[in-house]
């Protein structure tokens, strides 16, 4: 019983502290913490609202992409404001960007110094004790104690796993140490105590570049992190190790070798009265690039799909292996204004001559490509194979890339071709 106490005493004073903690630092750190708000020039009413906190003297404050990016995309409808912590409020201009880390720069006009976070010199431990500072809900700001659990596994471009409750609001707020030096930027969340952050060194480097560049034009920015970004993700797709696996025991398809690309797979087997086999694996990039509410880029998807006829005629087989064919599509979302129509491409493909020409596959082949209208050069790209040399065996392989140049779209592509084969 007396180590029962003990331990309540422990723990209590363990959160007593912490709690303490946090409201020291929240009181030290509020004057250069912000409500970061956008607002629709015409109705005159917010159209989001996140956080954001001042990182230099001279009223440079940083925030997440995602809080201005109908601004960065639509200057002429949207101004941005900030609000402080004594109620004042003020526009704000947008000076730098980084979308493919969700980051955003905006400025303030001050006349004089005042007072801003520091950045930290180095990475957290795992299991410190952090800070994440923000406005929920619009709710105010608070600051929520959490625990830092290292980079987030399985990730292309790197989060921070933080055991806290992240919020609605509170995105592009601050995390810091006990020494009150920020080493996360608060960018989403997955409920349950588990959110994720944006190392600080990303910051770092933004604001860095920021000081050293002239002014750059918003979009062409984006365009330029944009195309890098995939032009490393691909490479990394394209020189990895294609591993070449079996599907139902039909067929061979590649899992390509990088931890960033995660696959299922799924089968009727248990289906005694189902007309056709079906057994399937879908890999995917679990993660894309925000460009607005309703336009995402930088995803993954790739499927195979093996069907085999049980005791249907051919008709019949291939009339349900048509409706599989038509329902494949593009997973990305954009409209009008940011993508052109698809332009498609089919042909029938019979590979080169092999030494075991009974693994060849002789496809329906067709291949789509739109144009992002705001980042020229990038492209969404869509390729389905479809097999046409067995009766009552057939398998789709079908793939889509978000944001791609034409040469790597095409050098994936040709990868992609030839490592899909019968067993």
């Amino acid at each position: 019983m007396k180590a029962f106490f003990t331990l309540v005493f422990i723990l209590f004073s363990s959160t007593t502290f912490a709690t303490e903690q946090a409201e020291e630092i929240f009181a030290q750190l509020t004057p250069s913490l912000y409500q970061i708000k956008l607002i629709d020039k015409a109705s005159g009413e917010k159209s989001s609202i996140g956080s954001g906190f001042q990182i230099s003297a001279d009223g440079i404050i940083a925030t997440n992409y995602h809080v201005i990016s109908s601004y960065a995309r639509h200057p002429e409808k949207y101004r941005i404001e900030y609000l402080d912590h004594q109620g004042n409020m003020a526009e704000v201009d947008l000076v730098s960007v980084d979308v493919i880390n969700d980051l955003a720069l905006v400025k303030r006009q001050v006349n004089n110094e005042m007072p801003y976070f520091k950045l930290s010199d180095k990475k957290p431990i795992k299991g410190e004790k952090l800070f994440a500072l923000g406005n929920p809900h619009d709710l105010g700001m608070i600051v929520v104690p959490g625990t830092y659990n290292g980079l987030k596994k399985e990730s292309f471009n790197e989060r921070i796993h933080f055991t806290g409750s992240i919020n609605s609001g509170m995105s592009g707020g601050p995390v810091v140490n006990k020494l009150e030096k920020v080493v996360g930027i608060n960018v989403a969340t997955s409920g349950n105590q588990i959110g994720f952050l944006v190392p600080h060194d990303k910051l770092v480097t933004l604001f860095n570049d920021y000081n050293k560049k002239a002014p750059t034009d918003i979009k062409q920015q984006m365009s330029a992190q944009l195309m890098a970004n995939q032009d490393k993700l691909m490479s990394a797709l394209i020189n990895s190790n294609w591993q070449s696996k079996e599907l139902a025991s039909k067929a061979l398809f590649p899992l390509i070798d990088v931890p960033f690309i995660r696959c299922w797979g799924d089968s009727n087997a248990d289906k005694k009265d189902a007309l056709i086999l079906a057994a399937i694996a879908s890999c995917s990039l679990d993660e894309n690039t925000y460009l607005s509410s309703h336009f995402f880029t930088g995803s993954v998807e790739i499927e195979f799909r093996y069907m085999q006829a049980k005791n249907l005629s051919d008709n019949k087989f291939y009339h349900l292996y048509q409706r599989q064919i038509a329902r494949a599509s593009a997973g990305n979302r954009g409209g009008k204004d940011d993508i052109s129509e698809f332009q498609c491409h089919d042909d029938l493909i019979k590979p080169a001559s092999t030494a075991n020409t009974s693994k060849e596959i002789n496809n329906k082949s067709i291949f789509c490509t739109r144009a992002y209208k705001d980042f020229p050069g990038l492209f969404d790209v869509l390729y389905l194979g479809a097999s046409i040399d067995r009766n009552q065996q057939a398998l789709v392989s079908h793939f889509t890339i978000a944001g791609v140049s034409q040469e790597n779209a095409m050098a994936f592509t040709a990868k992609f071709m030839e490592a899909v084969s019968w067993k």
